[in-house]
């Protein structure tokens, strides 16, 4: 079974959240480039660059190519979601997700209620 792994996602298997256990095994990744870059950021922060670049290394390959159109449906998301304050990397996950017909996997409280969401904390 395949999942986007969004950011909040990505940080809390690193973390070895007991949470996200049963989704280290088994399951295709698909990120962006954008998540990575909001992980290797995070990364930076709390365990430094050697790590922060290891992980950004090795998720590099699960990596999905954002088209012009993903990112129209995004921002169109974004729009109509204002209220949320939802990111642009996490929009475009979702719409690549929902694009795909597989779970949006994520923590996030603003996707809580979405439909096609994997929420999980």
């Amino acid at each position: 079974m395949n999942f986007f792994f969004d950011t909040y996602a990505l940080f809390e298997i690193i973390k070895e959240n007991e949470n996200y256990s049963k989704y280290v095994k088994g399951v295709g990744v698909i990120t962006t480039i954008l998540n990575l870059m909001e992980l290797h950021y995070a990364l930076l922060r709390t365990v430094g660059k050697i790590e922060a670049n290891r992980h950004f290394d090795r998720l590099l390959p699960f990596s999905f190519e954002v088209s012009n159109e993903i990112i129209k449906e995004a921002n169109e998301l974004k729009f109509l979601n204002k209220k949320l304050k939802l990111s642009y990397a996490d929009c475009i996950g979702y719409v690549i997700a929902r694009s795909m017909n597989i779970k949006f996997l994520t923590g996030d409280n603003q996707f809580k209620d979405f439909a096609g969401v994997e929420f999980v904390k």
